[in-house]
């Protein structure tokens, strides 16, 4: 009688471990599929790594006009050295853009995801609108000469833009986001090196974080 007793117990043991087993399986599924609705997660790191590459190269080609044209300062532009350091700095943001739609569009299809849905909509929207914002806002501020806010300034909404957006998409983004925040603050505190906080935000930061969400996310 002992002895159906125990071999009673340990069969009930191993069903009810095997069934809380199941059961947290189940809720891990579960809580995935909510979170593939809900956030768009097909984000390539290697396009991070290439906007990182694009804005190092417009950031030289930038040095490189005002050393040349601004008597080797790179507080004041005047007249063509400007408009080619922003002909210079919409090629960046083009090439990044176009890299980064192609490479997410090639990364969602090869996982079988909508590459235009609603979580991917809600992430468009919430990265644009302080980005845009704050394209206006640096707009107002070169018009008005005031060039040594503008790194800050850049840094600053766009780390806002990141944060937002990381709601509806890879939750390591907003790492990068607080990164670019903090050293935009810094650049407007100390203007003279907004230049060189710019491209260690723009530059270095989008490779180290796009490294680390390849060798993360898409290997």
């Amino acid at each position: 009688m002992l002895v159906l007793f125990f071999l009673f117990y340990f069969v009930f043991q191993s069903t009810f471990i095997m069934s809380n087993e199941d059961y947290l399986k189940d809720i891990s599924e579960i809580k995935n599929l909510m979170n593939k609705s809900s956030r768009f997660i097909s984000l390539s790191g290697l396009s991070g790594i290439l906007a990182g590459i694009y804005a190092l190269i417009g950031a030289a080609a930038t040095y490189w006009l005002v050393e040349t044209y601004s008597n080797g300062t790179l507080y004041i532009f005047h007249g063509k050295v400007f408009w080619l350091c922003m002909v210079v700095l919409a090629a960046v943001a083009f090439f990044s853009i176009v890299t980064g739609i192609i490479l997410t569009t090639r990364k969602a299809k090869k996982n079988n995801e909508k590459i235009w849905d609603s979580s991917s909509k809600r992430l468009l929207i919430n990265f644009l609108v302080p980005l845009v914002v704050g394209g206006i806002y640096c707009l107002i501020i070169l018009s008005q000469g005031r060039y040594g806010q503008t790194a800050g300034l850049m840094l600053v909404f766009y780390g806002l833009a990141l944060v937002s957006a990381s709601k509806y998409s890879l939750g390591d983004i907003k790492y990068l986001g607080y990164t670019e925040i903090i050293l935009g603050l810094i650049a407007s505190y100390y203007p003279g090196y907004g230049f060189w906080l710019w491209v260690l935000g723009f530059g270095i930061m989008h490779i180290v974080y796009g490294t680390w969400m390849y060798f993360k996310y898409d290997r």
